[in-house]
């Protein structure tokens, strides 16, 4: 089977030369097949097609097609070449494999979906979608992703669930953020937003229409399998996922917390909305400011319906929930917090810079049994004391170092007699021996207990003689194994 260069290289060698005979020697190939060319080319045949020849499986190929259309274009070779093979098709595998690619080939070109692309306008449509966060302290986190579809702005924001309250939350926080709400909100078909389908329209959540209303916008719903309206927020949660959750890829190291994970969110979104974006060619950033101009205003406060109950802080940083007090972090003293329980936890909301944020998360508990978590609570030590001098005195031997201060927290819990004057005597040795030694011997006495007169001064004498002593080293002679001479009796006779 000659290829269309070499048979191209034939009929120009017939062309110059006029014969069957000096065109092959010039094309290198039989006489014979110079003129079969040169009959096609007459014919008005192009020489370059192939023939058509029959195969094994053409009396089988309206069964193929008949399979191909019943499965719309699902059905597996395997599958088909099983039926066909027990009709009496004597061919191999591979032949049904061409034969069906071929037809299902056929079937897509026929029932092919046309998309008519998506134009956003100015303004008018946010889309938002989730993804799967990294895990935790091995718990599940969720990433809400948000995009401004006209001029390409991204938010990330991170949560633990993606609840009703949570939803209001993030949209309240994507507002703000935006400085301003959008005329229509587009989103996937969650039980959060559509709740069931009728004759193909979604009927919306009746939970979620008052918190689209308060901020005076349109919650939509995507159309199934519809790219057009779902690629950018998918786009979106693709790309976050890719940078912000670990990966052998993207060489990210585990979190350590919910904080850096918020803090990476922070991060990516400065990033990709500090870039110029390839379909606008211009920082998304940038563009937000113009865009602002048309969004209606954000209301000064969030919708709170869906946080739940209410709360004041205490002065001890708790709240009471059900008689049961749940720490919250200490920023939030005698402000006003939301409570809800889902499942067995109780969340807490606040207002965080103008946004409702969830700042704390505690298991469920019974009264008697309350939830303190320490991370809520400034550090310190608790029970305890820190020295801190009052006169002159106190000050020049709390002044030695941390050694000092510990000396005196265990000597005073021990009820050593003559403090004061003992406190005298460290402050004249540190002028001798200087602070760091007598220091090093205060915290020594501290641990081991040593708080009698003359101990304080024997310890800075054993440093002094052990610091500067040569080490022992031992020679081989003086090895501590035992040696082999009580085996050489063995096997003697």
């Amino acid at each position: 089977m000659k290829s269309d260069e070499e048979i191209m290289e034939i009929l120009e060698a017939y062309d110059l030369t006029g014969s069957y005979r000096k065109a092959a020697e010039l094309a290198g190939c039989d006489h014979h097949t110079v003129r079969r060319y040169v009959q096609l080319r007459g014919q008005g045949v192009d020489p370059t097609e192939r023939a058509v020849r029959s195969k094994l499986i053409d009396d089988f190929l309206p069964k193929v097609e008949e399979l191909v259309e019943r499965s719309r274009g699902r059905v597996g070779a395997d599958a088909v070449h099983k039926k066909i093979a027990a009709m009496g098709f004597g061919g191999t595998d591979r032949t049904t494999r061409r034969a069906v690619a071929a037809a299902k080939e056929s079937y897509r070109a026929g029932n092919r979906r046309i998309f008519r692309p998506w134009i956003p306008e100015s303004a008018m449509w946010l889309q938002w979608d989730w993804g799967e966060g990294p895990r935790i302290d091995g718990r599940r986190t969720s990433l809400w992703c948000a995009w401004l579809a006209w001029w390409r702005f991204r938010v990330v924001i991170p949560v633990l669930d993606k609840t009703l309250p949570t939803v209001a939350a993030c949209l309240d926080a994507t507002f703000r953020t935006l400085s301003g709400v959008p005329t229509y909100c587009l989103t996937d078909n969650e039980k959060t937003v559509t709740v069931e389908h009728v004759a193909r329209i979604a009927v919306r959540n009746p939970e979620l229409v008052p918190i689209a209303r308060y901020y005076g916008t349109v919650v939509r719903s995507c159309m199934p399998a519809n790219p057009a309206s779902k690629g950018g927020t998918e786009a979106t949660v693709r790309i976050a996922k890719r940078d912000l959750v670990p990966t052998a890829v993207n060489l990210r190291i585990d979190y350590g917390d919910f904080a850096e994970l918020q803090q990476a969110c922070e991060d990516f979104m400065a990033e990709v909305n500090g870039r110029i974006h390839r379909e606008t060619r211009r920082i998304p950033a940038e563009l937000l400011a113009e865009e602002r101009l048309r969004l209606h205003p954000v209301p000064e406060q969030p919708f709170t319906a869906a946080f739940g109950e209410t709360r004041r802080v205490g002065k001890d940083s708790t709240i009471s929930v059900e008689s049961v007090r749940y720490s919250v972090p200490h920023r939030f003293v005698d402000e006003r917090v939301w409570v809800r329980f889902h499942g067995d936890e109780l969340i807490v909301t606040a207002m965080v810079a103008g946004s409702a944020v969830e700042v704390a998360r505690h298991p469920r508990s019974i009264p008697g049994s309350p939830r303190i978590a320490d991370e809520h609570y400034p550090d310190a030590p608790r029970g305890e004391r820190t020295p801190k001098p009052t006169n002159p005195a106190e000050a020049q031997f709390l002044a030695i170092g941390p050694g000092a201060a510990a000396w005196l927290v265990e000597a005073a819990a021990t009820g050593v007699r003559r403090i004061r004057a003992k406190m005298t005597d460290a402050v004249a040795l540190a002028k001798l021996y200087g602070t760091a030694d007598v220091d090093r011997a205060l915290g020594t006495a501290a641990t081991v207990g040593r708080f009698a007169e003359g101990d304080l001064l024997s310890l800075l004498d054993h440093q002094g003689e052990h610091d500067h002593a040569e080490p022992i080293r031992r020679s081989e002679t003086h090895s501590l194994q035992p040696g082999t001479s009580a085996w050489s009796g063995f096997g003697s006779t």
